[in-house]
C-alpha cells in the first residue's frame, strides 16, 4: 500500500479505527478503498451511506499529500497496523490506531516495556517513587512509555534519561508541536534515546478531548501500566481502566489514606483493578524478570565449560538437573570419591556450584 494513500485513510470524516480496519479487510489496500465504487463499498457490513459519502467526497489524498512532505522533511517514521514495525501489542487492541507517526529510534517491539502514569500534581512522594523506580529497573532492559505530561510522566521520562532507559511520550496532538512547551528540552533527549508517538496529524491542537485517547495507546503499546500517584479523577485512572479492558496488569503504588493523589492508587488496589507494589522488586517479582534473569546466569554457567575439565563438565551438566550429594554423583558419574572430592573444590572455588548441608550440592 502507498504511504499516501495509508495516511489519506485517516483524514476521511467519520472513519475510526475499527471502520478503518473493516475497510481494509474487504478492500485489501488502501488505494482500493478510494478506488472502489459507491455500490462496492456498501456491499461492506458496517459502510453506510454517509461513510461512503465521506469516502467519495472528500480532500483526503490533497490532506494527506501535505501530510506526506512534513513527515519526509522532518525524518517521521509512519506505522502502519499491518507493517512489521507497527507495536505488536497495541495491535492486538481492538480500538488500535491503524497509523502512527514515530519520532526516534526506540524499538517499540521492545521485548519489556511498561507505561508509567500518575497525576500531574505530583508530590514528593511519588517523584521519589519514580526515581526508586526507574534506578532499580535500569539492568533489566526495559522501554519506559508515558505522557509528556506535568507530574509523573515527565518525571518517569527524566528519571529514564538519568538511568540511560529509553523512554516513549505518547502525544495528544501532531508532532508539529509540542505540549507543554516546557517539556521540550526533555522531549529532544528523548528523540536520542527513545522517542515521540502520536496518531494525530499536524496542526492538531492539544485539545482536551485528545488525552484520554491516547491514553490507549500508553496502556495498549506495555505489558504492563503502573500507576504510580493519582487522584479519583483524572487521566492516570483512564488509562488504568483502559488497560484492565485490554487484559493488560495494571499495578498501584498505595498511599496514605487521607492522601488525595493516592485516593486513585488506593482505590484501584481496593476494587482489585491493579495489584499492589511498594517497591520495584515487587514489580519485577510479578512480572517474572527475575526468573528470567536467574535462567540466564544458569546458562551463562553452562559457558564455562570451555575453561573446565572434563571431570568439572560432567559434573556442572549433571547439576543442571538439580542438587545432589556427593555419594549421588559418584554414582552417577563413575567417579571416585577422592577424585570427586577435588573436582567439587575446584568448582567451588570458581563459584559454579555451592555446598549445602549434608555434602549436597547445587549450581550457584
Amino acid at each position: 500500500m502507498s504511504t499516501l494513500h495509508k495516511i489519506a485513510l485517516t483524514f476521511i470524516k467519520s472513519i475510526g479505527p475499527v471502520s478503518a480496519k473493516n475497510l481494509l479487510a474487504y478492500c485489501g489496500s488502501a488505494e482500493s478503498v478510494f478506488s472502489a465504487s459507491k455500490n462496492q463499498l456498501l456491499q461492506i457490513p458496517g459502510i453506510g451511506e454517509k461513510t461512503v459519502e465521506a469516502i467519495l467526497n472528500t480532500d483526503a489524498i490533497k490532506r494527506a499529500s501535505e501530510e506526506l512532505k512534513f513527515i519526509e522533511k522532518h525524518g517521521i517514521e509512519i506505522l502502519f497496523f499491518s507493517d512489521d514495525n507497527y507495536p505488536k501489542r497495541l495491535k492486538n487492541c481492538f480500538d488500535s490506531p491503524i497509523l502512527l507517526y514515530f519520532k526516534g529510534n526506540a524499538n517499540l517491539n521492545h521485548p519489556r516495556i511498561i507505561s508509567i502514569v500518575g497525576t500531574r500534581n505530583a508530590t514528593e512522594y511519588g517523584k521519589n517513587l519514580c526515581k526508586q523506580l526507574c534506578e532499580v529497573l535500569a539492568p533489566y532492559n526495559v522501554l519506559i512509555v508515558s505522557g509528556l505530561a506535568y507530574g509523573i510522566d515527565v518525571t518517569a521520562h527524566k528519571e529514564c534519561i538519568v538511568n540511560n532507559i529509553p523512554t516513549v511520550g505518547v502525544l495528544g496532538h501532531g508532532l508539529d508541536r509540542l505540549y507543554p512547551q516546557i517539556h521540550k528540552t526533555v522531549s529532544q533527549k528523548m528523540v536520542l534515546n527513545g522517542g515521540l508517538l502520536s496518531e494525530f496529524p499536524t496542526l492538531t491542537n492539544p485539545d482536551r478531548q485528545n488525552f484520554p485517547q491516547r491514553n490507549r495507546i500508553i496502556a495498549g503499546i506495555a505489558d504492563a501500566t503502573i500507576v504510580v500517584e493519582a487522584s479519583l479523577k483524572g487521566g492516570a485512572l483512564i488509562t488504568a481502566e483502559i488497560a484492565n479492558s485490554y487484559n493488560k496488569d495494571v499495578y498501584a503504588f498505595p498511599g496514605r489514606t487521607n492522601d488525595i493523589f493516592s485516593e486513585g492508587c488506593n482505590f484501584l488496589i481496593k476494587t482489585n483493578r491493579a495489584g499492589l507494589i511498594n517497591n520495584a522488586k515487587d514489580l519485577i517479582y510479578y512480572l517474572g524478570w527475575d526468573d528470567e534473569v536467574k535462567e540466564k546466569k544458569k546458562q551463562a554457567q553452562t559457558t564455562l565449560q570451555l575453561n573446565l575439565t572434563v571431570n568439572e563438565q560432567k559434573v556442572v551438566n549433571t547439576l543442571q538437573n538439580g542438587q545432589l550429594s556427593i555419594d549421588e554423583l559418584c554414582i552417577s558419574l563413575n567417579i571416585q570419591q577422592s577424585k570427586l572430592a577435588i573436582v567439587i573444590l575446584t568448582l567451588e572455588m570458581q563459584g559454579i556450584i555451592v555446598s549445602l548441608p549434608g555434602k549436597v550440592y547445587k549450581l550457584a
